[in-house]
């Protein structure tokens, strides 16, 4: 591997790596804006210029390549001028509306000001203003704090492929536009959100919500389907205000859909269950946990003297409280079914690069995260298995009761199957439906970012998540409820689950305690706008 020497500091770097990404690798900042590793490069914003030795002038460090012996100098006089420089006139017309700005934070203007910028400004002119836009559903565009590093346009070119923003105008009335009739609408738009160094582009859901500095940041995988995006959870006093892509080359690279970022909205629906229920005379009525538990349990006890029973599993649930269902209904009747619950598909959807016709970011058509995950517990169980497709048409299997998972993001079923009636029926779910409404004792469940586990992509890869938040209510994690049902002693660990599972499990993938950039820099490439 060739070596450079940065600042006097001596560091190994990739081959054909460029002169900024090398340094981040190793933990020096050289100040950049249009630089990202998942984009082309352009070297407009030219904060990022380093004195390199041999070269008679400062030289983009994002656009140019090290090569092995190479002394470079982020911090020489001129490479110190030049950032102050660029940061003054990028100040120019820039507001100052950090108070009131959702980007206030984590905003780089805001840390490169205090680290490179002067602390007055010399310009004395009218600053030029310029109107806030709606450019599509979910983003608001305020022109005048944009900083032209032209992420967006390029995000919208080489990964969507949409092409929906461009740039229009030249100096100070230059700006960031749609093309007529084009909103910024495609399925992955928010994520020029998340590159949008500055409060230029901002999510509607998110707007004046929360200060980003008062959230904390959980890691977590994606629900929403099976591509298994590696997300962060932002949430503050227990409630969620946003979802951020967690960088995983293997899987999501830096991106994630916008059902992704949304797929907290379900969790915070007003008609959550929060309460357990049992029948009573044909109609529900609330009831303690634990009561409404013991209902179960002795209700399943008694079905199963009369006939055989069945547990749908849902593919939301993680592995690890799968393997414990399955567990407890195989307890009481060794010959118990195992159903997979709904899996919910459509086509898959790719993005392809408008400048190399190279699939960028697939958005996968089956709409559960973990149905691979559910299978593999069916194999270490073994025994009888069934769809649930299968399932609801086999009205006369003779089953006498069973208990049925849920967790799903939006109602899973539009009405009550005719194999479930007249049998006695534990339903655990977060959300309303018919099965729920109908069952004959209801526990409330946990959804999947209240709850640690692991689930299983279509990759295969098995990836863990922690819970961000706890439960509303009595609600409880599934886990929790089928360890106490086994009667194990001490409290649920998903990780001893994992342990319990063994050999199966080996090759999880246990998520980051905190953010790090991407490591990886993009083959030498310009973009022309």
């Amino acid at each position: 591997m060739p070596s450079i020497t940065v600042d006097g500091k001596k560091i190994e770097a990739k081959d054909r790596q460029m002169i900024l990404q090398a340094c981040k690798d190793n933990g020096i900042e050289i100040p950049h804006y249009c630089y990202h590793p998942g984009l082309s490069i352009v070297a407009s914003c030219r904060i990022c210029l380093v004195e390199v030795e041999g070269i008679p002038k400062l030289v983009p460090g994002c656009q140019t390549p090290i090569r092995d012996g190479m002394v470079v100098s982020t911090q020489s006089t001129k490479a110190v001028a030049n950032q102050k420089q660029v940061m003054e006139f990028l100040l120019i017309n820039h507001p100052l509306d950090c108070p009131v700005c959702d980007k206030a934070g984590e905003c780089s203007l805001q840390d490169y000001s205090y680290s490179f910028g002067r602390s007055q400004s010399r310009f004395e002119e009218d600053k030029s203003k310029n109107p806030k836009k709606d450019v599509g559903e979910h983003v608001l565009l305020y022109t005048d704090r944009c900083i032209m590093c032209t992420r967006c346009v390029r995000f919208t070119r080489e990964i969507a492929g949409t092409s929906e923003l461009f740039v229009d105008g030249r100096g100070h009335k230059e700006e960031i536009e749609i093309f007529p009739g084009k909103p910024l609408n495609n399925k992955i738009s928010l994520n020029v959100v998340d590159l949008c160094p500055v409060g230029a582009l901002l999510d509607k859901s998110f707007l004046f919500a929360q200060r980003v500095w008062m959230l904390k940041r959980t890691p977590s995988i994606s629900p929403v389907d099976a591509g298994g995006e590696n997300i962060w959870i932002d949430q503050n006093e227990n409630a969620i205000y946003r979802i951020k892509p967690r960088i995983n080359d293997k899987v999501n690279g830096y991106w994630i859909s916008n059902d992704s970022r949304h797929a907290y909205k379900a969790v915070v629906r007003e008609d959550r269950l929060v309460r357990a229920r049992t029948k009573s005379f044909g109609a529900q009525g609330e009831i303690r946990f634990a009561d409404a538990l013991k209902v179960a349990d002795d209700g399943l006890k008694s079905a199963a003297k009369t006939g055989a029973l069945f547990a749908v599993i849902s593919p939301m649930l993680p592995i690890e409280e799968a393997y414990l269902l399955g567990l407890y209904i195989r307890s009481l009747d060794a010959n118990a079914t195992l159903v997979m619950g709904p899996v919910p598909t459509s086509t898959d959807e790719a993005f392809k690069s408008s400048v190399s016709g190279k699939e960028t970011f697939r958005i996968q058509g089956e709409k559960v995260p973990n149905r691979r995950g559910i299978e593999r517990v069916f194999d270490k169980l073994g025994g009888a298995r069934t769809t649930w497709t299968e399932f609801v048409q086999h009205t006369d299997a003779g089953y006498a009761g069973g208990v049925i998972t849920g967790g799903y993001l939006s109602n899973w079923v539009s009405e009550v199957p005719a194999v479930l009636k007249n049998k006695f029926v534990v339903v655990q779910d977060a959300l309303p439906g018919p099965i729920a409404d109908a069952a004959d004792v209801l526990l409330p469940g946990a959804m999947w970012c209240e709850k640690d586990g692991t689930f299983e992509n279509h990759q295969n890869t098995l990836q863990a998540f922690v819970a961000a938040i706890t439960p509303p209510g009595s609600a409880q994690v599934e886990g929790k409820v089928y360890h106490k049902l086994l009667g194990r002693p001490g409290d649920y660990s998903a990780q001893a689950v994992r342990d319990e599972i063994g050999e199966a499990l080996a090759d999880v993938v246990v998520p980051p305690s905190e953010e790090a950039e991407g490591a990886e820099s993009p083959a030498m490439e310009f973009a022309e706008l």
